[in-house]
């Protein structure tokens, strides 16, 4: 069975290699969306390059302190793995998405179809590398360590990549969308995606580094962790079977996400139809295939389950992780979309002016967190009924079967933005970019739901390391009338609030420096405006790289420092308490920051279809300051909630020995 995992997470590697190859066979276009492609990538790449410098110092000396504490050099080893595949897996992805942006708005010229078939492989590159490499890594190190403290050392490895890509590239991403939005769209008046803007290509830089790179790490976290967890309840609670089943599910959801991606396709004549029948095709052809994949898995994990253990009790605690992902997806859809009463219902407001479109999105996305809260809830009673913690851990691998094709629909997002971009830079025919906002507008919602989504597996993940912890631990209740747990049920809470505080203003003062640099180009470079000059986009990319890099070394160090200091001072029962008050908090702040900034972006894009006034009327005027508020939520201050609420827990876990 483990030979089975490693077969499957090498197969998938090869059907990666096989859409790269795909990808890069189809034309990048003219020279000029060629340039465009490739500043683009050029400042993703300058980004990553960046960052990883100042990683690989902080991972050499946490190894370092790892071998020393645990006196082998495996732990440092094993460490590093994880955090080495974790950021291969976000690189990769990454450079494809920026080679497949080009060719998306090239190919949507002559060839609708196959625009959307390069735009959705750009995704599946990054969706199967995360759970091909992730699964492939933990098969390896078990076949030759067979140690689940090693285990829990790779799962800290890509813990803490997912906690700078995430954080780093969510703050660069909304400095950057800020920055444009408020001189570009505010004080100029000028379309989002003009080449005139200095801050445009920073902008198409932030979605590749944020929403693929920072997306494809936190997720890839999401699903060792998953696995992971439940193999350490697992071989104490069941031995080989407890080993051997989330790893066989895992790659039975691989397998289910390979199949269900071949069901995604739309017709050859689509690019002669109206754009909302256009959009509408496309979203149903996103929605078979998931739904294909989801029901494949449910029927391959009741014959694994029932076959490896004799009965099915496991079988419906995986059933309720799986149905309660699908779940948070809808409801992210329905509260983001721009189809949907909440959405409309913020346009609308933003007739009497921003403040009302502030306090109408505001109520929308704490609306939005009930329905999601309710069906963690149920999942986790029904988890621990058919399962005790082993069923926890379990649903918290149902969440994530199908991570491939999930991923892939999320990541198709950023790809058509950025050739919606491309389209819009290089001065396409109309005709071009229409087709090429059609791709755009379902990237938007694919991307609303793919957020829920992260959002609800962290959750799920979260609670499955809690689990952990408690049997490792070997806690069997801890009581509410200890002072020290209220203190640590405090600590944890106000953990979140804190986190989100200092990610907040890291964006506030990024936009306010491209800002200033925006400002500084229009006023100094006579000619750009009237297209007679090009602007330094470079300045605005390496600006926003240091300021984002620097940003996002404090709320790092706060997740770290936090649970290891709590266990030191208060005690393992506190320490339960910490990682109790973080989860839950961070679980609510996460959904109402994620659902009610695509909710304020997706009112912003309603009015620009031509409703309540249109581009350039007060109501657009209103909806961008609403926009401008609810990037940093859904982008970077919600998304780094989820690494927060899962880190606490491996490192409480790795550090145990030293609170007992």
């Amino acid at each position: 069975m483990l030979y089975l995992s490693i077969i499957v997470s090498l197969f998938t590697i090869v059907f990666v290699i096989f859409l790269i190859r795909k990808i890069n066979q189809a034309s990048s276009g003219s020279e000029k969306m060629v340039k465009i492609s490739q500043s683009i990538r050029k400042g993703a790449g300058a980004f990553l390059k960046r960052e990883f410098k100042i990683m690989a110092l902080v991972f050499v000396l946490i190894a370092f302190l790892l071998g020393l504490t645990t006196k082998t050099f495996s732990a440092a080893f094993v460490f590093l793995i994880g955090a080495g595949v974790s950021s291969i897996a976000g690189f990769i992805g990454m450079m494809i998405s920026t080679r497949a942006n080009s060719r998306v708005a090239n190919a949507a010229r002559t060839n609708f179809p196959k625009s959307f078939q390069i735009a959705f492989s750009g995704g599946k590159v990054m969706g199967f590398l995360v759970v091909g490499l992730g699964l492939l890594g933990i098969s390896v190190i078990w076949l030759f360590c067979k140690d689940t403290q090693l285990l829990l050392r790779y799962a800290f490895g890509a813990s803490l990549v997912a906690l700078f890509m995430r954080v780093g590239g969510g703050i660069f991403t909304k400095s950057a969308d800020v920055g444009a939005d408020l001189v570009g769209k505010v004080e100029k008046g000028i379309p989002e995606d003009d080449p005139r803007n200095p801050a445009v290509i920073a902008d198409n830089v932030g979605d590749n580094v944020g929403d693929i790179a920072g997306m494809g790490s936190d997720l890839f976290e999401s699903y060792v962790s998953a696995i992971i967890a439940a193999i350490v309840i697992g071989v104490v609670a069941f031995g080989e079977k407890g080993l051997f089943l989330p790893l066989i599910l895992a790659s039975a959801g691989i397998l289910s996400s390979i199949i269900g991606s071949f069901f995604v396709k739309i017709s050859k004549d689509l690019q002669k139809k109206p754009f909302p029948e256009q959009t509408e095709q496309i979203r149903k052809a996103m929605g078979k295939g998931v739904i294909a994949a989801n029901v494949l898995m449910a029927v391959a994990a009741y014959f694994i389950i029932s076959n490896l253990f004799g009965e099915i009790g496991l079988f419906w605690a995986l059933l309720a992780g799986l149905g309660v992902g699908f779940l948070i997806g809808k409801s992210s859809e329905y509260y983001t979309s721009a189809e949907k009463k909440p959405v409309q219902d913020i346009a609308k407001a933003s007739q009497i002016g921003a403040s009302t479109v502030i306090i109408e999105g505001l109520a929308v996305g704490m609306k939005s967190v009930a329905l999601p809260v309710l069906g963690v809830a149920i999942a986790t009673l029904l988890a621990y009924y058919f399962g005790g913690l082993y069923g926890i851990a379990i649903a918290s691998v149902g969440i994530l079967a199908v991570l491939g094709i999930n991923l892939s629909t999320d990541c198709y997002g950023p790809i058509v933005d950025n050739a919606a971009g491309i389209s819009e830079m290089a001065g396409l025919e109309q005709e071009v970019r229409q087709r090429t906002e059609s791709l755009d507008a379902v990237g938007n919602t694919t991307a609303a739901t793919g957020k829920g989504f992260a959002i609800g597996s962290a959750a799920l993940v979260a609670l499955a390391w809690l689990s952990t912890y408690f049997e490792v631990a070997n806690l069997q209740i801890i009581s509410l009338l200890d002072s020290k747990v209220i203190a640590g049920l405090f600590i944890g809470a106000g953990l979140s609030f804190l986190f989100c505080s200092l990610s907040l203003k890291a964006v506030g003062r990024g936009a306010q420096e491209v800002v200033k640099e925006v400002r500084r180009q229009f006023r100094e470079i006579p000619g750009i405006m009237e297209e007679q000059a090009e602007p330094d986009y470079d300045s605005c990319v390496d600006l926003i790289t240091k300021k984002s890099l620097k940003e996002m070394i404090l709320p790092g160090i706060l997740v770290i420092l936090v649970p290891i200091l709590s266990g030191i001072i208060l005690g393992v029962e506190a320490l339960g308490g910490v990682l109790a008050g973080s989860l839950i908090t961070g679980f609510l702040l996460a959904l109402f920051m994620a659902n009610a900034g695509g909710a304020w972006d997706n009112a912003k894009k309603f009015i620009e279809a031509g409703n309540l006034g249109g581009k350039g009327s007060e109501a657009h005027k209103a909806a961008v300051i609403g926009d401008t508020v609810g990037d940093p939520f859904k982008d970077t201050a919600g998304p780094s909630l989820n690494i927060l609420i899962k880190l606490v827990g491996i490192i409480s876990l790795i550090f145990l020995p030293f609170f007992l």
